[in-house]
């Protein structure tokens, strides 16, 4: 069974499980958004994430997955994520096979954000959108899964007591926040 199909099963297997509360209610005022969980088809796959430009109001030097809000055109959350990947990352729709969704995750800032899975070949030649994007790196996907590695921490943000993940990478990334949860979301679903 290819890696695709392997995760294709098992999203379809925990459909119904619940996913981890950000403490944020839906609301139609959230604006929707998408971010493309790309894993690399390798005999150890990886996890590509972002790290974002310093220079940005939102969110300056968070780790993330390539993605963003929804533009009027998009035929829906697959083509928002295929999109922002393109215009983040340069990688290129057509090398991305979706497997699946993830759950929809809303956000202090006002985001509902649909993680959306796909499957990438390995070592594509990608380069980031410097506005954007500061850098671009693979974690092994065994490291972001392995729940000894979810730590759970707590901070005050916009006046309340949250509390959020944090995976630890190399020393040089901190991966936390939403994030970190849609990461810890797909672990359960892919354990």
């Amino acid at each position: 069974m290819s890696l695709a199909e392997t995760i294709r099963a098992k999203l379809a297997a925990t459909a119904d499980l619940p996913a981890l509360s950000t403490g944020i209610a839906p609301s139609p005022a959230q604006v929707p958004a998408a971010v493309l969980v790309a894993i690399t088809d390798r005999p150890r796959p990886g996890l590509i994430l972002t790290k974002r430009n310093e220079a940005l109001r939102r969110h300056p030097g968070q780790v993330a997955f390539a993605g963003g809000r929804a533009d009027p055109d998009d035929l829906g959350p697959e083509d928002t994520a295929l999109r922002e990947a393109w215009e983040e990352i340069a990688l290129p729709r057509d090398r991305v096979e979706i497997v699946g969704r993830d759950s929809v995750f809303h956000t202090p800032t006002g985001f509902a954000i649909v993680p959306v899975i796909g499957v990438v070949p390995p070592d594509l030649p990608l380069a980031p959108r410097e506005f954007e994007v500061a850098d671009i790196f693979e974690v092994p996907l065994t490291h972001v899964l392995d729940a000894a590695n979810h730590v759970r921490k707590w901070a005050e943000i916009n006046g309340a007591r949250r509390e959020y993940f944090e995976i630890p990478w190399d020393g040089a990334h901190r991966i936390w926040g939403v994030t970190a949860a849609m990461i810890v979301n797909l672990a359960r679903r892919l354990a």
